[in-house]
C-alpha cells in the first residue's frame, strides 16, 4: 500500500485505466460530480500557478547568484544552452515525424468543445491574484535583486514561501492530480474521444525514448570530444545513475549516484561536488524534450495552429521557468503548466493530459537529466579541473 501511496506513475495509470472502463456505462449525474471536482480543481490550479512561479523561482535565482564566479557562470550557460538544444531536438523531431506517425488523428478532436458533453453541477471562480507573465517578470527581479542582498529578511520570506508551495505541491496538488486526471479520462471515454488520445499517446511515448537516448549520445559525444575522452566510456559509467533515477524519479534523490560515477569519469571532486547538485536543479534537457513534443502532439491531433516563433519563444522561457522544479515526481510540469497554458492556450483538459503525459515518461524523463548532468560535469573540469 505504501509503494502504491508513493508512486504517483502508478496513481496516474490506475486513474487512466478506470476513467477508461468506468466512463463507458456511468450514469450522467455521477460522471457530473467529477466534472465538478474537476472544475473546482482546474481553478485551484488557476490560482495557485502564479504563486508556484514566484515561490519556487525567487529564491532559485537568489540562491544562484550569491555564488559568484566563472565557474558557476558557465555551468549555468552550458546547462541552458543544453536544454535549449534539447527543447530545439524536439520541436524539429515532432514536426518533422508526428504529422505522419499521427495523420489519423490530426485534426480529429477539439477537447475544449467535446469536454462540456458532462458538465459541472456548478462552478466557483476564484482568479489568481496575477497572470504568469507578470509573476515570472516579478519572480526575475526580485530574485536578482536577493542575490544581492545578504541575510536579508526578504531572504527569510522567500525561504518559508517556498517551503509553503513545496507543501502545497506535494500535499494538495500531486495527491489530487489522479482523481483530477480519473475525470478527465471519465469525459473523454463518455464523449467517445479516448482511444484516439491512447493511440496518440502510445506512439508518442515510443518516440520520446528513442530521442532521450539519441540526446545522450550528442551530449557525451561533444563531452568526450572537448575532454578527449572515449565518450561511450563515459556514457556507460553513468548509467548507474541512469537507472536509480529511473527508480527514485527525482533529480534531487539521485544526487549520490550522479556524484559517484561522475568522480569515475576522472571529474575532480571539487567540480563533481559543485556541477551535480546545481545541475540537478538547473539541467533539465529531458524535461525540455518531453514538454516539447507532447505539447505539438496535442496541438497536432486538435488542429491547433504551430508557429516556429511563438514555440521558439516558449522553449526559451520554458528553460528559465523549469530551473524552479522542486525535487519532487512532476515537479518540472507543475512548473511549466503556467508558460503552457500562457503561451500556448491551452485548456484545462489539455492541460490534464500533458501532465498525465508528462508523468507517464517522468522516469526516463529524469534519467535523462542527471546522466546529462554527467556529460556537463567532465566539460567544465576539461577548463576548471586540476591539470
Amino acid at each position: 500500500m505504501n509503494k502504491l501511496k508513493n508512486n504517483l506513475l502508478i496513481q496516474v495509470i490506475i486513474a487512466i485505466i478506470l476513467g477508461i472502463v468506468i466512463g463507458n456505462f456511468i450514469p450522467e449525474s455521477i460522471g457530473r460530480i467529477f466534472l465538478t471536482f474537476n472544475d473546482l480543481f482546474s481553478e485551484l490550479l488557476n490560482f495557485l500557478i502564479p504563486l508556484i512561479i514566484v515561490g519556487l523561482i525567487v529564491p532559485s535565482i537568489g540562491r544562484l547568484g550569491q555564488t559568484a564566479g566563472k565557474l558557476l557562470l558557465t555551468t549555468v550557460l552550458i546547462a541552458y544552452g543544453s536544454t535549449i538544444f534539447a527543447g530545439m531536438l524536439g520541436y524539429t523531431s515532432a514536426m518533422t515525424i508526428f504529422p505522419s506517425l499521427l495523420e489519423n488523428q490530426t485534426g480529429q478532436i477539439s477537447l475544449a468543445e467535446n469536454a462540456k458533453e458532462l458538465k459541472p453541477y456548478f462552478t466557483i471562480e476564484f482568479p489568481p491574484f496575477f497572470d504568469v507573465m507578470p509573476a515570472l517578470v516579478f519572480s526575475f527581479l526580485f530574485g536578482i535583486g536577493l542575490s544581492k542582498l545578504k541575510n536579508s529578511t526578504f531572504e527569510k520570506f522567500a525561504d518559508d514561501f517556498e517551503s509553503i508551495i513545496t507543501f502545497l505541491i506535494q500535499a494538495v496538488i500531486i495527491p489530487l492530480l489522479p482523481l483530477f486526471i480519473f475525470g478527465i479520462f471519465l469525459n473523454m471515454t463518455y464523449s467517445g474521444q479516448v482511444m484516439v488520445i491512447l493511440n496518440v499517446f502510445l506512439k508518442i511515448i515510443g518516440v520520446i525514448f528513442i530521442l532521450h537516448v539519441v540526446l545522450l549520445l550528442i551530449q557525451f559525444i561533444i563531452a568526450g570530444t572537448i575532454a578527449k575522452k572515449n565518450p561511450i566510456t563515459l556514457l556507460k559509467n553513468m548509467l548507474p545513475a541512469y537507472f536509480t533515477a529511473l527508480g527514485t524519479q527525482s533529480s534531487a534523490a539521485t544526487i549520490p549516484v550522479t556524484l559517484a560515477q561522475t568522480k569515475k569519469n576522472g571529474v575532480d571532486e571539487e567540480i563533481a561536488n559543485f556541477s551535480v547538485p546545481l545541475c540537478a536543479t538547473i539541467h533539465l534537457s529531458g524535461s525540455m524534450i518531453k514538454i516539447v513534443m507532447c505539447c505539438l502532439a496535442l496541438m497536432l491531433i486538435q488542429g491547433m495552429p504551430i508557429d516556429f516563433m511563438q514555440f521558439l519563444g516558449f522553449i526559451l522561457m520554458l528553460g528559465v521557468a523549469m530551473v524552479a522544479a522542486p525535487g519532487v515526481p512532476g515537479g518540472a510540469i507543475m512548473a511549466a503548466i503556467g508558460i503552457i497554458a500562457s503561451m500556448l492556450g491551452f485548456s484545462p483538459e489539455n492541460q490534464a493530459l500533458m501532465i498525465a503525459l508528462y508523468i507517464a515518461m517522468d522516469s526516463f524523463g529524469t534519467a535523462g537529466n542527471v546522466t546529462g548532468d554527467g556529460a556537463i560535469a567532465v566539460v567544465l573540469n576539461r577548463f576548471f579541473g586540476k591539470k
